[in-house]
């Protein structure tokens, strides 16, 4: 097993835990955590498929949805042993985002497909599965918390594309590349990272730091 294919399936099976573990904080049944874990885990490798023209990896190699199913049963009768499973959510997504960031951009680039496609690519493989994770669960947006999201998909996807451009190996590529994405996904969620935010001009500090615009600490 290569190690794109290595990140495929650790990004599928991460990211459909966060599918399952939000089924299980809306106490749902044991086929919701499936079909949860089952939208999170492929939807974004879907998506990312059907913009490049391309068969869907899950129609082609149904052990994925396996894998899904897998991640879904484990947390059914697991997810009571978490403290916190809202920010186990956070950190599992955290680590999914960072290997799928890899992964889109890789099959770009394999597919003949130039950089900033293979970037875009990269991000909505990254995003789109936790985004309709939590559509669907009802769960606070990951796009609409402060902290950084989309940028941690980016910072994989770029740096996966500059070290191949170099012609450094995969491993190492598809390594330091998840690796980035990761960093810069747990700071913002650990130290609370976040880019400069649009305001309207005019406001006082003290109504900037009500909406959440600046740090009240």
């Amino acid at each position: 097993m290569t190690m794109i294919q290595l990140f495929n399936y650790a990004g599928i099976f991460v990211f459909a835990a966060t599918g399952a573990l939000a089924a299980s904080r809306r106490q749902l049944d044991i086929i919701a955590f499936v079909f949860l874990a089952a939208v999170t885990g492929i939807g974004g490798g879907t998506l990312r498929d059907l913009i490049l023209g391309v068969p869907v990896f899950w129609v082609k190699d149904p052990g994925n949805l396996m894998v899904c199913a897998a991640a879904a049963i484990l947390v059914y009768f697991s997810a009571n042993l978490l403290e916190s499973r809202y920010r186990v959510l956070l950190w599992l997504d955290a680590l999914g985002l960072a290997a799928y960031s890899v992964i889109g951009a890789a099959k770009s680039l394999a597919l003949g497909f130039d950089s900033t496609i293979a970037i875009v690519t990269g991000i909505m493989t990254a995003t789109f599965g936790g985004i309709l994770r939590d559509i669907i669960s009802g769960e606070p947006s990951v796009l609409m918390r402060r902290e950084i999201y989309v940028t941690a998909a980016l910072a994989g996807s770029v740096t996966y594309i500059v070290l191949h451009s170099l012609h450094v190996g995969p491993e190492i590529s598809s390594l330091v590349a998840a690796l980035a994405a990761f960093v810069v996904r747990g700071g913002a969620l650990y130290f609370g990272w976040a880019l400069p935010t649009y305001h309207k001009p005019g406001r006082t500090s003290e109504e900037l730091k009500r909406e959440g615009y600046i740090n009240s600490k």
